[in-house]
C-alpha cells in the first residue's frame, strides 16, 4: 500500500536550503540577535525539517512550515542558554578594531550602529524580524507574506507598526533627527 509520502515528490533539501537560507537566518537573527547561535538555529532548523519532512504535506507552502520549525527552533535554543540578554549587552559594550578611516568618521558611524541595533533588540521579535526582510534582504510585502504564512494586509500593517515603533526609539536616541541635520 503506497504511503502518503510516495504521492508527493521527495523534498530537493540542497535547493530548498538554498531558496530560503538567506530569509530564515534574518527571521533567527531577529530572535537570537548572535551570529553563533543563528547558525546553530539553522543547522538544527534543517535537522528537524529533513527529519519531519514526512509531515510536510504540500511543497508549495514549504516556506511557511520551515518558518514555524525556526521559530521553534529559536525558541528552544533561548529556552535552554537562558543568556540571550546578557549576549546583546556584552555584544553592544565590545568596541570593533580601530580600522584606517578617520577616526571621528569611525566614532559617529559606530555610535550610530550601535544605536540602530539597540533599538532593534528593543522592538519586540516579529517586528525586528520583519524589519529585517523588509530593509536587510529588500523584499516585497508579498514575498514577506509568502514566506511567514500571513495575508498581504497584515505584511503591511506590521510593517506599518514596527516602523512607527523603530522610529519612536530613534528618536528617544535623537538619532533620525540628529543624523540628518
Amino acid at each position: 500500500m503506497p504511503s502518503s509520502a510516495d504521492k508527493q515528490p521527495k523534498p530537493d533539501w540542497p535547493a530548498i536550503i538554498a531558496e530560503h537560507e538567506r530569509w530564515l537566518r534574518a527571521i533567527l537573527y531577529a530572535r537570537l540577535r548572535n551570529s553563533e547561535d543563528v547558525e546553530d538555529a539553522f543547522q538544527e532548523t534543517f535537522a528537524a525539517a529533513i527529519t519531519g519532512s514526512d509531515k510536510l504535506r504540500d511543497l508549495d507552502r514549504v516556506g511557511p512550515w520551515l518558518y514555524q520549525i525556526a521559530v521553534r527552533q529559536a525558541l528552544q535554543l533561548r529556552r535552554k542558554s537562558g543568556r540571550q540578554q546578557q549576549k546583546i549587552e556584552r555584544f553592544a559594550q565590545e568596541a570593533p578594531a580601530a580600522d584606517e578611516r578617520d577616526p571621528l568618521v569611525w566614532l559617529l558611524a559606530d555610535e550610530r550602529q550601535q544605536q540602530v541595533r539597540e533599538a532593534l533588540a528593543e522592538l519586540p521579535q516579529r517586528d525586528a524580524e520583519i524589519l529585517l526582510l523588509k530593509y536587510i534582504d529588500n523584499w516585497n510585502y508579498q514575498q514577506i507574506a509568502d514566506r511567514i504564512g500571513a495575508s498581504h494586509s497584515a505584511v503591511e500593517a506590521r510593517l506599518h507598526r514596527a516602523r512607527g515603533r523603530l522610529r519612536d526609539k530613534l528618536r528617544v536616541r535623537s538619532v533620525a533627527g540628529a543624523t540628518r541635520s
